[in-house]
């Protein structure tokens, strides 16, 4: 995406994307959804993404995320709950008591200040891919791959873009290694 397009709506963050697309697309007697109405409706993003951050937007979503909101519930497979608190228009006629707005506010104030990792070794190769961005890079070490995982997130996230993925101005990273629990 280049630097002009910066203020457009695909620079939203994917889960402030959902909660609004969700909202648009679900069916206001019990306010669910499926998820691949809103993949459809948001065709400018990687499916894949959309529905990595589904899971990171429910309530009952595993707890290894490093961030997570609660705007659904997973009601069934495919099939998602909007919360009370996230819903507009609410039978009650109270308004929502977070909108799309000051959740963006608080994500942007707050930032995750780390970088989750999973490191594997596959075919003598070790790859990293990071959890919350869109990187992935290889190496024939642990160290070569780090060294390259940093020169891909330098390259990948500069200073200006930091805040539009949710990160903190010097995100750590966290990096977990993963291998078969039985030798071969």
């Amino acid at each position: 995406m280049s630097r002009d397009n910066l203020n457009a709506p695909e620079a939203e963050p994917i889960h402030i994307q959902l909660l609004e697309t969700a909202r648009r697309v679900c069916k206001t007697d019990d306010w669910t959804f499926r998820l691949r109405d809103v993949v459809v409706a948001l065709p400018h993003l990687n499916a894949k993404s959309v529905y990595a951050d589904a899971s990171r937007c429910c309530v009952n979503a595993p707890r290894h995320h490093a961030k997570q909101w609660p705007y659904f519930r997973r009601a069934r497979n495919g099939v998602y709950e909007i919360m009370p608190r996230y819903r507009q228009g609410a039978s009650d006629g109270a308004p929502p008591e977070t909108d799309a707005s000051a959740a963006r506010a608080a994500d942007q104030a707050t930032g995750r200040s780390a970088i989750h990792v999973v490191i594997a070794e596959s075919e003598g190769w070790y790859v990293a891919e990071c959890l919350e961005t869109a990187v992935v890079t290889q190496g024939r070490t642990l160290d070569e791959t780090l060294a390259n995982l940093r020169s891909a997130l330098e390259l990948h996230l500069d200073d200006e873009e930091l805040a539009l993925a949710g990160l903190a101005p010097s995100p750590r990273l966290v990096v977990s290694y993963e291998t078969s629990a039985f030798a071969s």
